[in-house]
This record gives structure tokens, C-alpha cells and sequence, in this order.
């Protein structure tokens, strides 16, 4: 078996070809893949289909495939803080399917577990289970293609829509922690999309701050084995940002 561990990030996803499908961990700018980004940036790729809660800022994290027109098609749960996603998904530029979030975590989930669909309460009665969101616009505002109808079916006295589970090429993660046989640790927060969209990955990239050999992680801890992972890269520690800083004034300050 050959080893998992890539010297760079650039060496990790050469093989990302134009059209490729990829699920990004992360959580705003929580827990991105930042090095694994860049390194998709500078390659050049294009024409990709992205699975991500959402697409980062201008500035940072999947904003920067964003601003280099290299993705072609969100499936997000929401267009948060970024101007650039909102102005080319409005200008017809980009194809965004908008679904809820608990729903998109999900259908990770259900998709490296290999079940292919599920039912779910959420959206039954609103345009996610009846169809007609806008997924892609003209450039003149008007809807060029619509989300279609998903089957619903009633359990007991409730209905439920079915949803089905993403399986993508490449997934993108980080993490704090891993060893060469790619199990991770993942702090905090961090915890949020990224062992689902490693588990929905046919080829699963990991860059973790620190790597270290296999028997240094203490089982218990680990959150997502190695099995899931084909490939590993040690990134250092991760410049945090912050997505938008609030802070509370100060009593009897000036407002």
C-alpha cells in the first residue's frame, strides 16, 4: 500500500480536472481547507461543481475559485457574508441550489454512508419540496433554471420529502490532527461539515496542522478514521480568520 501523506497541497489535488464534482468542509471561515483552496486556485481548474455550506468571503477560502470563475455550479444552505457569490448567482453566471442546512448535512452524511436517499420534514410545503426555486438566472434577472419537484410521501400522520445523498469526487478537509494512515482530530468547532464532507468523497484530502505517525492518536479521540482518507497533507497552524468581528461597546461610551 502506498503512502498517504503528499509533501504539498499542490501535489494533493493535481488530478482535480475541470468538471470535477468536490464537497468542502467548513463552516464560514471555520475550519476551511484554506491551503487545499489556494493550491485548486493557482492549478487553474475550472468548471466545478461545489458542495459547501457556503462559498467563504471575496477575499478567502472558496471566494477565491469564486473570483477566478472556476466554479460553475453551489450547492450551499446559504450565500452568507460573500458580494461576488450573490452578484454572479444574480447575473446568471453561477448555479446555485439552495437547500437547508441540516438537510445538506445530511445528504453528505447519507452519501458516504451509501444510502442514496431519505426523507425529511424539512421544506415540505415551501418551494424546496414543490419545486420552482430559482437555481440559475438569465442575465436579465428572469429564471433560466428552476429546481424541479421532489417526491413527498406521508409516514403516519406527517409528510416528509425525499432527499437524496451527495457523493462527490474530491472531498476537501481540515483538521487539526492526523496521522499518516489519515485518522483526524478536529477542534471545536471545526467539527461542523468537515467529517461529513470527508466521509462524501470518492477521493478524500485532508490538510492537517499538525502529522504525526500512527499510534500517537489516542483512539477515543479520533472523530473520523483514516478509511475515509486517501490522502494527507501537514499545512502547519492555520491563520484563523474572522468572519465578520462584532463587538460590544463600552458602558457610557459615545455612540
Amino acid at each position: 500500500m502506498g503512502t498517504k501523506v503528499f509533501g504539498t497541497p499542490a501535489a494533493a489535488v493535481a488530478d482535480v480536472s475541470d468538471g470535477a464534482t468536490i464537497a468542502v468542509g467548513g463552516f464560514g471561515l471555520c475550519g476551511i481547507p484554506d491551503a487545499l483552496i489556494r493550491a485548486l486556485v493557482e492549478s487553474g481548474v475550472g468548471d466545478l461543481e461545489v458542495f459547501s455550506n457556503n462559498c467563504g468571503v471575496d477575499d478567502h477560502g472558496l471566494g477565491l475559485l469564486l473570483n477566478g470563475r472556476q466554479i460553475r455550479r453551489v450547492t450551499a444552505s446559504y450565500v452568507g457574508e460573500n458580494k461576488e457569490f450573490a452578484r454572479q448567482y444574480l447575473a446568471g453566471e453561477l448555479e446555485v441550489e439552495l437547500t437547508p442546512q441540516g438537510t445538506l448535512a445530511e445528504r453528505l452524511r447519507a452519501g458516504g454512508a451509501g444510502i442514496p436517499a431519505f426523507f425529511t420534514p424539512a421544506g415540505v410545503g415551501t418551494p424546496v419540496a414543490d419545486g420552482g426555486l430559482p437555481w440559475r438566472y438569465h442575465g436579465d434577472g428572469s429564471v433560466a433554471v428552476a429546481s424541479p419537484p421532489k417526491e413527498t410521501r406521508a409516514f403516519g400522520d406527517k409528510r416528509y420529502v425525499m432527499e437524496q445523498g451527495i457523493t462527490a469526487d474530491f472531498a476537501l478537509v481540515h483538521a487539526v490532527k492526523g496521522d499518516t494512515a489519515g485518522n483526524l482530530i478536529f477542534d471545536k468547532t471545526a467539527m461542523n461539515f468537515n467529517p461529513l464532507a470527508a466521509m462524501a468523497g470518492k477521493v478524500t484530502i485532508a490538510q492537517v496542522e499538525e502529522l504525526v505517525e500512527p499510534g500517537e492518536l489516542d483512539p477515543a479521540q479520533v472523530h473520523l478514521p483514516g478509511i475515509f482518507v486517501q490522502r494527507i497533507v501537514e499545512t502547519g497552524p492555520q491563520d484563523k480568520r474572522i468572519e465578520k468581528r462584532t463587538v460590544q461597546a463600552t458602558e457610557g461610551a459615545a455612540r
